[in-house]
């Protein structure tokens, strides 16, 4: 990608400056040109004279700057140490500034650890004293002296403070994106547990009630004619509806602005809705009761839609798999709660279980415990009053915590 191209290529100019091999080597060599300059500009006859050894003794003390990252508290003492090897030996042009021992003091200050840095740094100051006393013995030399190592030494703590801080913030953002990743991730994941159950209720539903209205209608057509016609369009109508479905979920999660067909707008199933789930199921020849106990106007549209999930997956596993003759639907709301039970005569729970014999263990009742903990509410599954048929009980509640949650 031409982003990727453009940070390979700009990371080929900073790798030099990011290299600290690379660095050192160019400080050391502003350090000695810069110490180099008292040699090469022209010296009154009085000033003593410029020499080789002098020259060769100067350069001798800037050259252990290259290691200054590696062995900093060395590399400051082989720097004191030529310089006081000059002073005692030599009689060359004197430096305006120390340079390398400024720069050294400044690397000890950045890089080592406290231990090292205090008795160091405060080895140093005390070692101006005597240095100014065998040179001019001024009080204006001795403070400014002071001043220039107490301020390589602030730098070089600021310095570090300033790096700490950085990196506290790189490694801060690197969590940060960790998070957001990881948050992604988890809504990615509860998105598609969300579809999944929605796919699995609306197909599972729909291709249900049609196998038993086709398989009931060479029956009809044998023994009830007149009612042939209104079993196949039954089954019509059942497709129908599961496609109207499917194409509003499949609108959702193109992101269409614009739905080209109204059926991509129909909005989530309500309680309004389950008279004729009810119907349809019946449809099939399951006697089915519904019953609804102190229901107001309307609940929040999620918990509705969960309500309506709840009642059909457990219709659709009455028909697949209890081999019942009957069904009963009861939507209760409460001061706090809203609670669902449906109740069917088939063959019941497996011994031990709260699933069916009839392979009723996948998808289906997993859904419904997962609607259920998305709303902070409960389902329990398993054997029917008097321990006959098939019970699934869902309690949801009502607080303003879960109201947004989707269906």
């Amino acid at each position: 990608m031409p982003a990727d191209h453009l940070r390979r290529f700009a990371s080929r100019f900073r790798q030099p400056l990011t290299n600290s091999w690379t660095v050192d080597a160019g400080l050391m060599l502003l350090v000695l040109a810069a110490e180099t300059i008292p040699f090469v500009v022209p010296r009154a006859p009085s000033l003593p004279p410029a020499t080789w050894a002098s020259y060769g003794l100067t350069t001798l003390g800037v050259v252990p700057l290259l290691w200054r990252r590696r062995a900093p508290v060395t590399v400051l003492a082989a720097v004191l140490a030529a310089q006081m090897l000059y002073r005692f030996t030599l009689d060359g042009p004197g430096q305006p500034l120390p340079y390398n021992a400024l720069v050294a003091l400044y690397t000890v200050a950045e890089l080592t650890p406290a231990r090292w840095r205090i008795p160091v740094g405060a080895g140093t100051l005390a070692l101006i004293f005597p240095s100014v006393a065998l040179n001019s013995g001024e009080a204006r030399e001795l403070l400014f002296s002071l001043f220039l190592f107490g301020a390589a030494y602030g730098f070089g703590r600021l310095t570090h403070t300033r790096k700490a801080y950085t990196a506290a913030l790189e490694d801060r953002a690197t969590q940060l994106e960790r998070a957001n990743r990881i948050e992604g991730e988890q809504a990615a994941a509860a998105e598609r547990a969300r579809i999944a159950r929605e796919m699995h209720d609306i197909l599972s539903h729909a291709v249900s009630l049609m196998v038993v209205q086709a398989e009931a209608g060479p029956v009809t057509v044998r023994t009830a004619p007149e009612r042939a016609e209104a079993a196949f369009e039954a089954i019509s109508e059942t497709g129908r509806d599961a496609m109207a479905q499917l194409r509003r979920m499949l609108g959702v999660l193109r992101q269409e602005m614009k739905a080209p067909e109204p059926a991509l707008r129909k909005p989530l199933p309500a309680l309004a809705d389950l008279p004729l789930l009810v119907e349809q199921v019946a449809s099939g020849g399951l006697a089915v009761d519904y019953v609804a106990v102190g229901l107001p106007g309307s609940l929040p549209p999620a918990t509705e839609a969960t309500v309506y999930r709840i009642v059909q997956e457990s219709l659709t596993n009455v028909v697949r798999h209890a081999s019942a003759e009957s069904a009963s639907v009861r939507v209760e709301l409460g001061v706090e709660t809203v609670e669902v039970t449906v109740t069917d005569n088939g063959r019941g729970a497996a011994v031990g279980t709260g699933s069916r014999p009839g392979g009723c263990t996948g998808h289906g009742l997993i859904g419904l415990h997962e609607r259920a903990a998305a709303h902070g509410g409960t389902a329990e599954t398993g054997p029917g009053p008097d321990g006959r048929g098939f019970r699934v009980r869902v309690r949801l509640p009502l607080a303003d915590d879960f109201m947004e949650v989707d269906g």
